[in-house]
C-alpha cells in the first residue's frame, strides 16, 4: 500500500492506493491562512502536522489492514513557502506562503543581480522563497540570525515524518537558490541572497527515496514494516505525475484556486524574460514549463462573497454553451499577477459595466477574464517552442461546461475532461512513493481515462480574439493609472 500526502493551501489530502494504483481511500483535513497585513499570507506549520494526523487517523479507521501494509509515502505541497527552523528544528515564525507579496522590493533586487536569472532559469518573483529570506533579514533580523534550516512546506511535514532535512528538485526549483539546469543548489544563488549551503536540505529526485518513516509513527499507525518516504515534489509537478504528464508535448491546464498552463519538457530551455516558470519535474532528467496566474477560481470565489451567492449558483446562471464574448472586460489580478507581467502591484479591473448588468453578466466576465489570462500564458509558452493540439483540463472550475468551452475557444485548443476519480497531486504523490520503492515510472505514471472532450467553437474564435485584444490593451492603461 502507498500513501500520497498533498499539503494544499487550504487543507491536506491523504490518498491511499494499492500497488496497481487503485485508490483505496481518501481523507481531507482543512486549515486556514492568516493575512495579518495587506499582501501578507502566512500559515502555521503545525497545522500541516495536525491535518496529517487527522487524515491518517480517518484512513486507519476505515482501512486498518491497508494502513498496516503501508510501504511508501509520497509528498506534494504548495511551493515557495519559507518555513524557518532553528538549530533544534523548532519553527521560528509562521510560514510565508507562495501568494505573499511583501518581498516585492527584495525580489526586484535579486532579479537584477547578475547571473541570477541565468542560473535559476526564472525571474525572481515576490512569491519565491529567496526574496522572503531577504525580507526577513531586513525586517526580522533577530529571527534571521537564528535560522539553521529553511524548508518548503511539504519538506517540513517530511521532517516530522522522518526526522530528516531533505527536499527534491521540483519543489526546490521555485526557491531561486537552485541551478535548475544542473538540478543542484547553486553557491552563487545562495550567496546572492545571503544564505549558506548548510541551511539547505539535502536533495533527491522526486521519484527516489527521501527518508524513512520514524519507528514511533509506524507503531502509532499500526504499520508492520519499514516505510520509504519519496522525494515527492511541488504541487504542479506532482499533479502532472497524477495526470501522466511527463513526456515532451504533454500538458494540462488547471482551473484551481490559481491557474496553471503546464507543458512537460525533455530538455532544459528556460525563457525567464517571458515570466514563464521553468522548473525541474518530479522525475529524473525532465523539466516542465508553465504560465501561472495567481487567481482563477479565486476570482469566482471573490464574486461569490461580493454578491452573496455561492460559486455554484453563479455558474448555474450561465448556459452550458457559449454564445459569444461579454461586453465587460475583467482583469483577474486580485493579488497581482505572474505570467506574463510579473507585477505584484497591479490589481483587478472591471471595465464596460452597464446599468443592466447583473450576476450572470459579471460571472461571464470573470470566467472570460481568467480564460484570457491563461491565453496570456499560452502566448508566453509559444516563445519557448511549446504548442498543443489538446490539453487535459483539471481543477474545480472544470465543473462549469460554460467556463471550459470558453477556455477551449479562447486558447484554440481541445480540452480533455478526465473521468470521475482521483488524478491530482495526492495520486501523483502516491505514484512517486511507488517508484521510490522500485515500480517502473512509465508504467505507474499513466494518464487518466477521459470522460469527454470539449472543442473550441470555431464560429466564435474570431470574436473572442477581438475581445482578447481589448483585454490585452487594458493592462498597460490600468498600470499607468496606478503608478
Amino acid at each position: 500500500m502507498f500513501l500520497g500526502l498533498d499539503v494544499g493551501t487550504s487543507g491536506l489530502r491523504a490518498l491511499l492506493a494499492d500497488e496497481g494504483g487503485n485508490v483505496i481511500g481518501v481523507a481531507d483535513a482543512a486549515y486556514g491562512v492568516s493575512h495579518p497585513k495587506t499582501g501578507w499570507s502566512e500559515q502555521d506549520p503545525q497545522d500541516w502536522i495536525t491535518a496529517c494526523q487527522s487524515a491518517v487517523a480517518e484512513l486507519r479507521g476505515e482501512h486498518p489492514e491497508a494502513i498496516s501494509a503501508l510501504r511508501g509515502i509520497g509528498l506534494s505541497g504548495h511551493m515557495h513557502g519559507a518555513t524557518l527552523l532553528d538549530v533544534d528544528g523548532k519553527v521560528l515564525r509562521p510560514c510565508i506562503l507562495w501568494n505573499d507579496t511583501r518581498s516585492a522590493t527584495e525580489a526586484a533586487e535579486l532579479d537584477g543581480t547578475e547571473g541570477v536569472r541565468d542560473l535559476s532559469g526564472n525571474i525572481v518573483f515576490p512569491g519565491f522563497t529567496a526574496p522572503k529570506l531577504a525580507w526577513v533579514k531586513t525586517h526580522e533580523p533577530d529571527i534571521y540570525a537564528q535560522i539553521a534550516k529553511v524548508l518548503l512546506p511539504k519538506d517540513y511535514l517530511r521532517f516530522w515524518l522522518t526526522g530528516s532535512y531533505i527536499s527534491d528538485m521540483s519543489d526546490s526549483a521555485g526557491t531561486s537558490w537552485l541551478d535548475v539546469g544542473a538540478r543542484d543548489w547553486s553557491p552563487t544563488l545562495l550567496e546572492a541572497s545571503g544564505m549558506r549551503r548548510d541551511q539547505m536540505p539535502d536533495l533527491v529526485e522526486g521519484s527516489a527515496a527521501g527518508g524513512e518513516l520514524r519507528a514511533d509513527l509506524r507503531a502509532d499507525w499500526g504499520i508492520k514494516g519499514s516505510v520509504v518516504v519519496a522525494g515527492g515534489g511541488g504541487d504542479n509537478a506532482v499533479a502532472a505525475c497524477g495526470a501522466g504528464c511527463f513526456r515532451e508535448g504533454e500538458g494540462f491546464v488547471s482551473l484551481g484556486t490559481s491557474g496553471v498552463l503546464l507543458a512537460a519538457k525533455s530538455a532544459y530551455k528556460p525563457d525567464p524574460a517571458s515570466a514563464v516558470h521553468t522548473f525541474c519535474h518530479a522525475v529524473p532528467q525532465t523539466w516542465y514549463q508553465m504560465g501561472v496566474i495567481l487567481a482563477a477560481t479565486d476570482c469566482l470565489n471573490w464574486l461569490s462573497r461580493t454578491l452573496g451567492q455561492t460559486p455554484a449558483t453563479l455558474a448555474g446562471r450561465l448556459p452550458n454553451e457559449v454564445k459569444g464574448p461579454s461586453s465587460i472586460t475583467f482583469l483577474p489580478y486580485l493579488s497581482g499577477e505572474r505570467t506574463p507581467h510579473n507585477d505584484a502591484q497591479i490589481r483587478a479591473t472591471l471595465a464596460g459595466l452597464d446599468i443592466g448588468d447583473g450576476p450572470a453578466e459579471l460571472t461571464q466576465a470573470v470566467m472570460e477574464g481568467v480564460a484570457f489570462a491563461l491565453r496570456d500564458c499560452l502566448e508566453a509558452l509559444k516563445g519557448t517552442d511549446t504548442s498543443f493540439t489538446r490539453l487535459l483540463a483539471v481543477g474545480g472550475g472544470t465543473r462549469s461546461p460554460y467556463w471550459v468551452e470558453t477556455l477551449a475557444t479562447v486558447l484554440g485548443v481541445s480540452l480533455d475532461i478526465p473521468d470521475k476519480g482521483e488524478f491530482g497531486a495526492a495520486l501523483g504523490a502516491a505514484r512517486l512513493a511507488m517508484t521510490a520503492t522500485g515500480a517502473d515510472l512509465a508504467t505507474v505514471m499513466r494518464a487518466p481515462p477521459i470522460s469527454h472532450t470539449i472543442d473550441p467553437r470555431s464560429d466564435l474564435i474570431e470574436a473572442y480574439d477581438t475581445s482578447y485584444a481589448r483585454y490585452r490593451a487594458l493592462y498597460p492603461n490600468m498600470k499607468a493609472l496606478m503608478t
